[in-house]
């Protein structure tokens, strides 16, 4: 077999750990999708996509959705995209033409940008636009009986660069912490969803906190440079990547994030010093060899201000610059929250309110509530709803959009909305009042875990209630307690 600068066989095994991964995440990506729409932007959700459509052009966020919405399609849209997810997981496309397994990548690529870009708040998280970055990338990388195409290979390179460096450059210019080395004396109780490891993780010693610290900094600031050099210090550099993402599991959820920042590390894998053997490969047509050098061509174009975004004072954090999230830019934590507050949602149904009234909360499925509730293993699996009352804690102007639509769900007693909670104190049935509340949350000590069985203290911010009904109109109606 001859073989030229534009494939590398010593990549075909790590090429196909990458795709089976990346499919297991579109599939993830894809049941969250199927199973939150309709009480988030379905018709009747929180911010309905119709009433988006009506005032954002196609230009503006291309989707499958300018041409028809209806929550039965978007579930259809949903679905399908699950089904051929699964379908590249189990390897149905491995040995298909080459044509038809670019086919087959851009299926879920195209239906996942029709998502994202009608998502609105919901989807405006960093991995959105990273796991279409990296899906679009997926499309030409070949079937399990080519070789990977190198110039796909460094665009994948490129990509996890710009990922971790962004990631450490925007906590060198954001927080004194990141450079005094104790943001994570915070970070593990402060972070939106805390995991089951958490709690352990927040009460290691100081001094291990400032060795997370260091670590996350030459994971992010060092290594990525070592990306582009030869093998095997690419491999070695590839790896410190997954242990300290793997690091980042362990310690609390973050969606897909981490989940996919490993998935782009395994590509880097030069699986030739593993001994593993490519069986016989065929030569890409001349065709894909054109189209891959034009849209590497297209992408370095696009690079151009993600590029400079890296090195600018005011750096952007998960910004698209092109509306098909082709070349993106990507950070985290540049400020970390030194105090954690949560908005507790409470219901009666009592007809009036009094000093005496009893209160009743609603459990949400990971976002933290009862204090003697574990927080659950939730990633890759993302629960938006959870992760934007994280946001409402912060500041009211993350929720003013869509806080009091939940209000008025849950006075109806919204099916769609009540299936996103753990647990509904009502069983189904409309409360008369709701009100939210603002707790301080801190972990519990060690004596006090042990004492109280507790993973967490909370105490009232002080701050006054709000509370909603419904009004004679059906709008509803707040007031302060």
């Amino acid at each position: 077999m001859r073989w030229d600068w534009f494939t590398d066989p010593d990549y075909w095994a790590s090429r196909l750990a990458f795709q089976r991964m990346l499919a297991a995440i579109y599939l993830v990506a894809f049941l969250v999708a199927a199973n939150q729409f309709r009480a988030l932007i379905g018709e009747n959700g929180l911010l309905p996509v119709p009433r988006f459509l009506h005032r954002v052009p196609f230009r503006r966020a291309p989707s499958l959705f300018h041409l028809h919405y209806s929550d039965r399609f978007f579930a259809a849209v949903a679905w399908a995209g699950a089904v051929v997810s699964a379908a590249l997981v189990l390897g149905l496309f491995d040995s298909t033409p080459v044509w038809a397994g670019m086919l087959a990548w851009a299926v879920p690529w195209v239906l996942y940008q029709s998502i994202v870009n009608v998502g609105q708040t919901w989807y405006g998280f960093g991995w959105e636009s990273l796991l279409l970055e990296t899906g679009f990338l997926a499309i030409f990388l070949g079937p399990a009986d080519t070789a990977p195409p190198v110039l796909v290979l460094w665009s994948l390179l490129w990509l996890l660069f710009r990922l971790e460096f962004g990631a450490g450059m925007i906590k060198m210019r954001g927080d004194a912490c990141w450079r005094d080395l104790t943001c994570l004396y915070y970070h593990h109780e402060t972070q939106p969803m805390p995991g089951p490891l958490s709690w352990y993780f927040h009460h290691l010693p100081q001094p291990l906190h400032k060795a997370e610290a260091l670590a996350s900094h030459f994971t992010q600031l060092v290594v990525p440079f070592v990306l582009f050099a030869p093998q095997p210090a690419a491999g070695i550099a590839a790896a410190c990547v997954i242990v300290t993402q793997g690091w980042l599991v362990l310690s609390g959820n973050f969606s897909w994030l981490n989940v996919l920042t490993i998935t782009l590390a395994v590509s880097a894998l030069d699986t030739c010093v593993l001994r593993i053997a490519p069986p016989p490969l065929a030569e890409l047509p001349t065709w894909h060899r054109a189209l891959v050098i034009g849209v590497t061509v297209l992408l370095l174009v696009l690079s151009y201000r993600p590029a400079r975004n890296l090195v600018s004072r005011r750096q952007l954090m998960n910004y698209s610059f092109d509306r098909l999230h082709l070349v993106n830019t990507y950070g985290a934590f540049g400020a970390i929250t030194k105090v954690r507050h949560e908005v507790v949602i409470e219901g009666t149904d009592e007809p009036e309110i009094t000093p005496d009234t009893v209160w009743r909360e609603y459990e949400f499925k990971g976002k933290p509530g009862n204090p003697r509730r574990r927080p659950p293993q939730i990633a890759p699996y993302h629960l938006r709803l959870d992760w934007m009352m994280w946001f409402a804690s912060l500041s009211p102007r993350y929720s003013e959009s869509w806080l009091p639509g939940l209000t008025e769900k849950l006075l109806t007693a919204d099916r769609h909305t009540l299936k996103l909670l753990r647990h509904d104190p009502f069983g189904g049935s409309p409360p008369t009042f709701v009100r939210a509340q603002l707790f301080r949350y801190r972990y519990t000590t060690w004596r006090e875990r042990r004492e109280t069985g507790a993973w967490w203290v909370r105490e009232p911010r002080g701050r006054a209630p709000r509370i909603g009904r419904l009004g004679p109109d059906g709008a509803v109606v707040v007031r302060t307690e």
